[in-house]
């Protein structure tokens, strides 16, 4: 009886030992990994993956507009008064969304808009007290467009059934076209070369035309969903002037633009 009732005692602590070992916590390292197809385990993947590819983005973006300037209404403001070609250089602003196609090639909509407003005077002219003739230039853009983007190099690779990891730096080229609408405006006093007599107007020629567009950039993971995008653009337009400027060819809308922007993919 004293034997049974010491293994009976044994079970007991056993029961108790294995109990107590059940309960404890298990270890990091086990806690962390998770099994492969194969049985194995591995680590976790990287915090920056993303379920499934992006299959649409919306950004945001500014840049610079370096006018062309080359037509001749540009010419001859710039010898009669004190403008230089630079003088149609202007901040720009925009914003588009683009969709997935294939995974290198994207459809973009968006619009962007610029103006530059330049003071000036006559360079060779003054008026009767022989003060400045003075007038303000203003040249106004807005752009409605879509394009073609195509993606260089991959931009990111699956890494299991849902996981995408996004490439870091991934450049691009694209092309496209849209519409411009446009304001060229002076306002002050102007010569009448006829007789040499200073009067006061407003001119304005406005109005839409076509355009066409190449462009290429690199987009710079800065956050996991987060995007920034550095692209240079040249657009080419050319629109009739109105009956304001008389005896002008079109007026050259076109020009190279260089911008930085965000965009969220999702």
């Amino acid at each position: 009886m004293a034997h049974n009732g010491q293994r009976f005692r044994g079970l007991l602590v056993s029961a108790g030992a294995v109990l107590a070992l059940a309960g404890l916590p298990a270890p990091a390292a086990a806690q962390n990994q998770t099994p492969s197809p194969s049985g194995s385990f591995q680590a976790p993947s990287s915090p920056d993956f993303m379920l499934g590819r992006p299959r649409a983005s919306i950004g945001v973006r500014g840049g610079w507009v370096f006018a062309s300037a080359g037509s001749d209404i540009f010419d001859f403001v710039t010898k009669q008064l004190t403008l230089e070609k630079s003088s149609f250089n202007a901040p720009g602003f925009g914003a588009d969304m683009s969709v997935n196609l294939t995974p290198r090639i994207d459809i973009i909509t968006g619009f962007d808009m610029s103006r530059s407003s330049t003071p000036s005077e006559y360079r060779a002219f003054v008026d009767n007290r022989n003060l400045p003739i003075q007038q303000t230039t203003s040249l106004r853009q807005s752009n409605l467009f879509g394009s073609v983007k195509f993606a260089v190099l991959p931009r990111g690779r699956t890494i299991s059934r849902f996981a995408w990891i996004p490439s870091t730096l991934v450049p691009y080229v694209g092309a496209g076209g849209g519409l411009t609408n446009y304001e060229f405006e002076q306002d002050g006093d102007f010569v009448d070369f006829s007789n040499n007599r200073v009067f006061a107007e407003n001119f304005r020629s406005q109005g839409w035309t076509p355009t066409a567009h190449v462009f290429g950039g690199t987009d710079i993971q800065v956050y996991r969903r987060v995007f920034m995008s550095l692209e240079g653009r040249y657009q080419w337009a050319k629109a009739k002037l109105d009956a304001d400027f008389i005896d002008f060819d079109p007026i050259d809308l076109g020009g190279f633009r260089f911008g930085a922007g965000f965009h969220i993919m999702f």
